[in-house]
């Protein structure tokens, strides 16, 4: 993509893009239709790119490993997990060195041990912490020996709380459903590293020196709303979990400053990808000007506590499939 073709795209006011993974980028283990293409122009045209995920059971040399292998010019360090994040925030509480039960995949405990922490796997083991991360193998005897340390005592730290996860197969449970029953055994209430809450993002932002980041995701309740906590603008795309009825339902803390089908909006001009009205209005570039009306006029109203309108769901959910093919 030459400078000539970018001119006038949303990547001029952004020099960073925080880009979530699950749903945006990959679906399981294959690429979303567009990523892989519109990343590699968003990145040719100077922007940088972070993979920031909520997902901790990998190790960043394993999701940069994916990230290669679906085209993409990925180092390891261009990947910031929850684990990380989590990582950082057990080191904050407790002393150099320190025991900490990991559950959850392999990228917790590399975390942990980045961190110069000590990772083990039970409660007798007299852990100074508890960090919890997604792991599709994690069993109930973990949660026990989570609920075991927490319930005495020790630190308590969720990497994240989604409560779904996007697969090739569908939505299925995420970190936050095993988290929740740690929580609901032990009556304590977790920090949490990951989107939407603020860790991940500043790990994210300091990782590749930020001046004016956009969040990228497919979520309404992480990605969009991590960039609210952070005060960090966002794109929502229609490629994972997120549908149009939740979209025009959303609370001012999640609503997207942009909207597209999927990661080729962000090669649109800026003012035609934006949810609310602009000065120079845009043509109707990639089908989508009817949803972010809808969008408008339905944030609108709920704002001013007024009926919602009436909106025509088949032909919103028909513009949104005719922008993804």
């Amino acid at each position: 993509m030459t400078d000539g073709q970018r001119a006038g795209t949303l990547l001029d006011d952004y020099d960073a893009l925080l880009v979530d993974l699950d749903g945006v980028v990959y679906r399981g283990s294959g690429a979303i239709p567009h990523a892989v293409e519109s990343l590699a122009a968003a990145a040719g045209a100077g922007a940088v790119l972070a993979f920031v995920t909520n997902n901790a059971a990998r190790p960043p040399a394993a999701v940069a490993q994916h990230l290669r292998e679906l085209g993409l010019a990925c180092e390891d360090h261009d990947v910031v997990t929850s684990a990380q994040a989590g990582a950082r925030e057990v080191a904050a509480r407790v002393a150099p060195g320190s025991r900490v039960l990991a559950v959850g995949g392999p990228g917790v405990a590399l975390a942990l041990e980045a961190r110069g922490l000590v990772p083990v796997t039970s409660a007798s083991d007299d852990p100074a912490a508890v960090m919890m991360g997604f792991g599709p193998d994690v069993s109930w005897r973990a949660l026990a020996e989570a609920a075991y340390a927490v319930g005495s005592g020790a630190v308590f730290v969720a990497t994240n709380t989604d409560t779904s996860i996007p697969t090739a197969r569908g939505i299925a449970p995420g970190n936050g459903t095993l988290v929740g029953a740690v929580q609901a055994a032990t009556g304590r209430e977790p920090v949490v590293a990951g989107k939407p809450y603020a860790p991940l993002m500043r790990e994210s932002v300091e990782r590749v020196g930020a001046q004016r980041p956009l969040v990228v995701g497919d979520r309404l309740d992480t990605d969009v709303e991590a960039g609210h906590v952070s005060g960090i603008p966002s794109l929502l795309v229609m490629t994972g979990v997120t549908g149009i009825e939740a979209l025009l339902a959303a609370p001012a803390h999640r609503r997207p400053t942009y909207v597209a089908a999927d990661l080729r909006g962000l090669l649109l001009p800026a003012a035609a990808a934006r949810v609310e009205p602009t000065a120079a209005e845009h043509p109707d570039l990639d089908g989508l000007a009817g949803l972010r009306a809808a969008c408008r006029a339905a944030w609108s109203a709920a704002d001013r506590g007024a009926p919602t309108p009436p909106r025509d769901l088949p032909v919103l959910e028909a513009a949104v499939a005719r922008a993804l093919a």
